[in-house]
């Protein structure tokens, strides 16, 4: 079986091989042209160190990485990465070699990968060389670890989030005995940096069967040890609309939720994560009042354990904080305005994908004719004034009415105008809002 390889990626190899170089496509890509999926990140392996790389690409080209991986930047911004052949010995934390030496040939630098389907290289005449049986695994859809898996594991085990990932990227099984031996090694998942168990966790969020990889971090022990929180709703069951227990809930509504962005699909999978702690059973039934205040306080405290920003830490409380708003036509223009500063105008369609899949996962239909009107009303209210900053007018024009310097008083003022303002809009008139501003000044006169 020969592979096409395209003109970009044939370019840079000929480069190699006209310096009498060897030059191979490794890794996921060579998995990825196989099955025909799109490659997104081309790696390639050589028999020449990165001094010698750069000699052949003298602009355009770095080499960060401490292990020799040399970068080499297109015309196009794209980066094509190439390593060295090496073996790997020793992997005292669990996650990078202690000692790497160059290798001398392709089969050695293969032998060091995670899975068989990604320990397969290319040449540039599209031939294929598979030493340890990536092709068959392909053909039969099956994840299995290079050699022995425990070893693979106790290497990097970082490898037993990718290979989740990788099954719900691709829809493979992971093997047997690959899987048993996450399940025996799913502790060492802690002496991975939070960060890099993010970006796996991330990914398999975003995937298409992001619900089946929940299950599949669940069953290998992984998922207990980087979010234990939330196997404590399991079995819990609920009343009303619900239908399923709150995992099973949550799980339905990671599967629902449209949005690819993987904060917010994080946000659905533990938008509930806070019922365990405060079920009461009232009247033989369980209730779950104020999860969301405490929901999002363990959703804060996972988000720093995964190492994320400030930013996305904020993003994260807020929607769970405020994921239980309902579309009631009762609601006045003033609570469905504080919903929308509690969440922020930024992440408002963020709130939305949350609620409708929260919705459908609890066995609702995907929409009604309130939810409808609520997003009309969600679209209306913005464009009445929504904040201070809306007003007609600002600190300065206050401050230059009253004569007075830049003090708390100032901002008690605007508050006090918007507040009038947010209950007829039509107030907000440049002219009116000073009107009201120097009766104010008046006001201070006369008391003084």
């Amino acid at each position: 079986m020969g592979i096409k390889l395209p003109d970009k990626v044939l370019k840079v190899m000929k480069v190699f091989l006209e310096a009498n170089a060897e030059i191979f496509v490794v890794g996921g890509a060579v998995r990825d042209l196989i099955i025909g999926r799109e490659v997104k990140d081309w790696d390639f392996a050589t028999n020449i160190n990165p001094d010698e790389m750069k000699k052949l690409f003298p602009k355009n080209s770095f080499c960060e990485n401490v292990y020799g991986t040399f970068s080499i930047v297109l015309k196009t911004g794209e980066i094509f990465e190439v390593t060295t052949y090496r073996t790997e010995r020793k992997y005292s934390d669990n996650r990078h070699p202690d000692k790497v030496d160059w290798g001398k040939t392709i089969d050695e630098d293969l032998k060091r990968r995670d899975f068989t389907i990604n320990a397969m290289a290319i040449d540039i005449k599209g031939k294929i060389t598979d030493v340890y049986g990536g092709m068959s695994d392909i053909q039969n859809r099956l994840i299995r670890a290079v050699g022995n898996a425990d070893e693979r594991f106790k290497e990097d085990a970082l490898r037993m989030m990718r290979a989740v990932r990788i099954a719900c990227q691709i829809e493979f099984v992971i093997e047997d005995k690959t899987f048993e031996a996450m399940q025996t090694n799913s502790e060492l998942i802690n002496k991975i940096a939070g960060e890099r168990v993010r970006d796996e966790l991330f990914k398999i969020l975003t995937s298409s069967h992001a619900t089946d990889g929940i299950k599949l971090l669940k069953s290998a022990g992984l998922l207990i040890q980087i979010m234990p929180e939330i196997l404590a709703a399991e079995g819990m069951k609920q009343r009303g609309h619900h239908i399923y227990d709150v995992f099973t809930h949550s799980l339905e509504a990671l599967k629902n939720c449209e949005s690819t962005d993987p904060l917010t699909r994080l946000a659905t999978l533990i938008h509930d994560i806070g019922k365990p702690e405060v079920m009461k059973v009232i009247n033989g039934t369980n209730t779950f009042h104020n999860h969301d205040i405490v929901g999002s306080r363990i959703a804060n405290r996972i988000g720093k354990r995964l190492r994320l920003s400030n930013k996305d830490l904020d993003k994260l409380f807020r929607l769970v904080r405020w994921h239980m708003f309902t579309a009631s036509e009762m609601q006045t223009d003033s609570a469905v305005r504080r919903l929308i500063r509690n969440v922020t105008p930024e992440y408002l369609q963020d709130m939305i994908d949350l609620r409708r899949a929260d919705r459908v996962g609890s066995g609702a239909k995907k929409t009604s004719w309130r939810w409808e009107l609520l997003k009309k009303r969600f679209v209306e209210v913005q464009k009445q004034p929504f904040s201070v900053k809306d007003l007609k007018v600002n600190g300065n024009d206050v401050m230059k009415i009253l004569e007075i310097k830049p003090s708390r008083r100032v901002g008690e003022i605007l508050d006090n105008l918007f507040a009038q303002v947010e209950i007829d809009p039509k107030l907000n008139d440049r002219e009116i809002l000073i009107s009201k501003i120097k009766e104010i000044a008046a006001s201070l006169r006369s008391s003084q």
